[in-house]
């Protein structure tokens, strides 16, 4: 049965899980995208086309939580090559400005085409006439453009969840005209920020496409200026259409997360907690936090017996040679800060590499004094909404990079420059200082924060770009 409203994304929003007897099992998993598509999908008894996360696994289509889900079939060279390569070695550090180098491999970008090609096949396989198709993220840019080749009857959206670039950094792309053509067959463009936005405008007016008459290259055209929730540029495509690119910042369920909150109890700790949650990714500046944290303990500023850091590192890209260096790197600081201010009752900085059930980590969230985050670069941060989110009562402080999505919205947070090992460690103290000295200030910034949280949650960045889009 085909379908009015089809989501394309890299992941299914299930996990496969295989159990001791060898029988397989079909789980939710977590994440904002999945709370915020879910009832939509629901609602219109829509599709979810994805991959299912396990190489050469071909399942028949399946129903979970009354959505269709179509399975995208990926081999293990198409794993290596065009996600471990050209989406994580080539897109992902090219779209974070560069933090370490990418790489440029045809056969990479060859792999990428193709897989992208079949995402898009099985997707205009399963929309109906005239259907609303979502494409999402960086693994699938060219999609929106080959669908529009194979299903020119659609209406095509789609959202990047990482930053973009600056045009100076993108035009490095050999295959800078094919993605942006690829783009550019969505009829909506959506990004997290104004500033992302601005970037791909900047592109736009730089980049020479093949227009509709052969032969004759002409720069896109781009009309008006792009603002938060509004439709306002539009960049003229090669065929003529008018496409419309906006920033619309993702949020989390904050309704449901504060719920949920509100019936799980805080981990025993002594102490002041520091927190910091992530993926363990070198664009995540979780060393730079380690460091500063150090210092201040080296100094005296912060007292090792009275205060801890804890770092939930979450297994991510593991077989990936930069990813491999930031954890030996982070398992290095963690061991020498402990040999050097922890104490067996008493380590200074507790480490878990592994990831926690929803309602376990919310426990930490909701005793952490501080929420410690120092991204070099983040598309949005939900990290820090969550944990606001936690925080009804006023109490805890966050502590957040400017560089991260969030920071736009959360101004009322200690915002740190990641790279000024000085302003992070300043801001940590202000943070710790206001607590326990300005009490009501520290307060009062909270609540401001929960209040933003709660406003702009998951459903409204849905219900807007899906909006704009029609």
């Amino acid at each position: 049965m085909n379908s009015d409203f089809v989501v394309v994304a890299n992941r299914l929003p299930v996990d496969l899980t295989t159990h001791p007897d060898g029988t397989q099992e079909w789980s939710p998993s977590p994440g904002g995208l999945v709370t915020a598509l879910s009832p939509v999908l629901a609602r219109h008894h829509g599709c979810w086309v994805g991959w299912p996360g396990v190489p050469d696994e071909a399942p028949e289509p399946f129903e979970a939580d009354g959505v269709l889900l179509h399975p995208v079939t990926l081999t293990e060279e198409d794993y290596q090559e065009f996600y471990e390569g050209f989406s994580n070695a080539t897109l992902w550090p090219l779209y974070h400005d560069l933090i370490v180098s990418p790489e440029y491999h045809r056969t990479w970008w060859e792999s990428y085409r193709n897989v992208n090609h079949k995402f898009a096949q099985e997707a205009a396989e399963v929309a109906s006439e005239g259907a609303t198709v979502w494409v999402q993220d960086y693994q699938l840019q060219l999609v929106p453009g080959i669908l529009r080749q194979l299903r020119p009857d659609l209406k095509i959206g789609f959202f990047l969840h990482i930053p973009f670039p600056s045009a100076d950094l993108f035009r490095q792309l050999p295959w800078r005209e094919e993605l942006m053509r690829g783009l550019l067959g969505a009829d909506l463009i959506g990004f997290h920020l104004e500033q992302n936005t601005e970037n791909f405008l900047s592109l736009a007016r730089q980049v020479t496409l093949t227009g509709s008459t052969i032969g004759q290259p002409d720069k896109l055209r781009v009309e008006g200026k792009a603002s938060i929730r509004e439709v306002t540029a539009f960049i003229t495509a090669p065929d003529g259409r008018k496409v419309g690119v906006a920033a619309f910042p993702i949020s989390i369920d904050s309704s449901e997360v504060a719920a949920l909150a509100e019936t799980v109890e805080p981990i025993e700790a002594e102490g002041t907690v520091i927190l910091g949650v992530d993926r363990l990714d070198y664009t995540k500046g979780i060393l730079q936090r380690l460091l500063a944290f150090e210092e201040l303990l080296e100094s005296g500023a912060v007292e090792a017996s009275e205060t801890m850091l804890i770092q939930i590192a979450t297994p991510s890209r593991e077989r990936i040679d930069q990813y491999r260096r930031t954890r030996s790197q982070v398992e290095e600081a963690v061991g020498r800060i402990n040999g050097r201010f922890g104490t067996v009752a008493h380590p200074v900085v507790h480490y878990m590499h592994r990831s926690l059930p929803k309602k376990e980590l919310l426990s930490y969230y909701k005793r952490a004094d501080v929420m410690f985050i120092t991204a070099y670069k983040d598309g949005m941060n939900l990290v820090a909404k969550e944990y606001v989110a936690c925080h009804g009562d006023g109490s805890g402080a966050l502590v957040l990079s400017e560089f991260a999505g969030s920071a736009i919205e959360l101004q009322r947070a200690w915002l740190c420059n990641p790279h000024d090992i000085e302003s992070v460690k300043r801001q940590l103290l202000n943070a710790l200082t206001a607590l326990s000295t300005d009490p009501e200030d520290a307060r009062a910034r909270m609540l401001d924060l929960h209040q933003q949280v709660l406003t702009y949650d998951v459903n409204e960045w849905a219900r807007s770009f899906l909006e704009c889009l029609q």
